[in-house]
């Protein structure tokens, strides 16, 4: 299992939002490269980031600062918001991004799901399913699909999707926990290379993650703002987990 620090990007700042609610933000830095950095030597192997921007409508606001990131760091990264056809998954792709995840276009276009899977394969695409009561939300969280999650889980699974980010959007940036049940449920019920993202505030939840007992193991585990706010030594847990 990996811990993945977790870089927000709205307006070229690295925030984090308090359940998606955009008009409760945190800005951490101008600079995300530089936080990223310190991820680097704290012994991050992989950044997950998300533009915001583009995951709320689609635009380039963060485009330069994303080109700034690749040039000055070294890092594996793992990109979504806002990619929705295949000519923005070819351009980040050129800048040398590992790993791209979609989410949006799961529901609205899921043709397009097929067309980056085999563009690139199963090992750099995952579909990040973001649920609030058990319903997905799209479009940056803003907008509520009538879509249950196990049912888009079912229909990614027949569709070759191997690895998926689960967030209950209730628990996320509250540092209030992750929600283990949802997490045991999908390991028990799919065969999906699975990250669990949203409420993570401390060494001991990732240790409750890591101890579900499933027939699939925890591929990863997002963690920002409890980085962020000093609740969670990144090292630590990094070293934690490979034990």
């Amino acid at each position: 299992m990996i811990i993945i620090p977790a870089v927000d990007i709205l307006d070229t700042e690295a925030v984090r939002l308090f359940r998606g609610d955009y008009s409760q933000k945190t800005v951490y830095s101008t600079k995300p490269w530089e936080l990223i950095q310190g991820f680097q030597k704290s012994g991050a192997e992989l950044i997950h980031i998300v533009d915001l921007n583009g995951a709320r409508k689609a635009d380039e606001t963060n485009r330069d600062c994303i080109l700034k990131i690749t040039k000055e760091t070294n890092v594996k990264i793992q990109l979504g918001g806002g990619i929705r056809d295949m000519e923005k998954l070819k351009y980040y792709e050129s800048l040398g991004i590992d790993r791209f995840i979609i989410g949006t276009s799961a529901i609205t276009n899921p043709k397009f799901v097929d067309e980056a899977l085999a563009f690139l394969g199963t090992d750099r695409i995952i579909i990040s399913v973001d649920a609030m009561d058990g319903i997905v939300r799209v479009s940056g969280w803003e907008v509520k699909t009538e879509v249950k999650f196990e049912d888009l889980l079912s229909r990614l699974e027949n569709q070759g999707v191997t690895q998926i980010i689960f967030t209950d959007i209730s628990q996320d940036g509250t540092l209030s926990g992750p929600n283990l049940e949802s997490y045991r449920y999908i390991l028990e019920s799919f065969t999906f290379q699975l990250i669990a993202s949203g409420g993570i505030a401390s060494l001991k939840d990732i240790i409750s993650l890591s101890a579900i007992k499933s027939k699939v193991p925890l591929y990863g585990i997002i963690t920002g703002k409890a980085i962020y706010e000093g609740k969670l030594d990144l090292k630590e847990a990094i070293v934690n987990v490979k034990k």
